[in-house]
């Protein structure tokens, strides 16, 4: 994994970047084969609180996770927990539903890297952030999983069984929503 971190209103020192890396190695455990991926982390201070995020973009998925401590090396150790437990619930589902359509039961091969790019506007309607990635094909059950992980309210995917663009969501009730396209 190549690791990218940063910090916000904080010094990412040598001790701080070896502990971030030792620890959030420890995921590889969990791939049949040593991720390329990157590994963004930010740590930042807020009101003498420290905070964490890492994010890790893969093809099939991407792992985030974020924690808030007063002791930082206490924050790192809580949000690789939090992915680990990500990574646990998304093979175990996967691998029931593989199982069940027999399906190859390892969905976690080689990864590669995701390209996301920025782009800025000038108008009326600024446009601050442009997000461009693939639509894999899923079904709604599995866009949940992706959102839930990605701790957003809605999730764009290809649905594996129509083949069109849908979007799934959390309702104000909790509950999820599906929106298809009218033909």
């Amino acid at each position: 994994m190549n690791y990218n971190i940063r910090g916000n209103k904080l010094e990412v020192t040598e001790a701080i970047r070896e502990h971030v890396i030792k620890k959030v190695s420890k995921l590889e455990k969990y791939f049949d084969t040593p991720p390329t991926s990157d590994v963004n982390v930010r740590l930042s201070v807020f009101n003498n609180e420290q905070r964490i995020e890492v994010t890790i973009p893969m093809p099939d998925l991407v792992l985030r996770a974020e924690e808030h401590h007063e002791d930082l090396y206490a924050a790192i150790d809580l949000v690789v927990g939090k992915l680990e437990r990500q990574i646990k619930k998304y093979k175990t589902k996967i691998n029931r539903k593989f199982r069940k359509e027999g399906s190859p039961k390892h969905i976690f091969a080689e990864l590669e890297k995701e390209a996301l790019q920025e782009k800025e506007e000038e108008n009326e309607l600024e446009i601050v952030r442009t997000k461009r990635f693939n639509l894999k094909p899923m079904d709604s059950e599995e866009a949940i999983l992706q959102m839930d992980m990605l701790d957003h309210a809605f999730f764009v995917f290809t649905n594996a069984v129509t083949n069109e663009t849908n979007v799934v969501y959390r309702r104000k009730d909790g509950r999820y929503g599906l929106i298809e396209p009218e033909i």
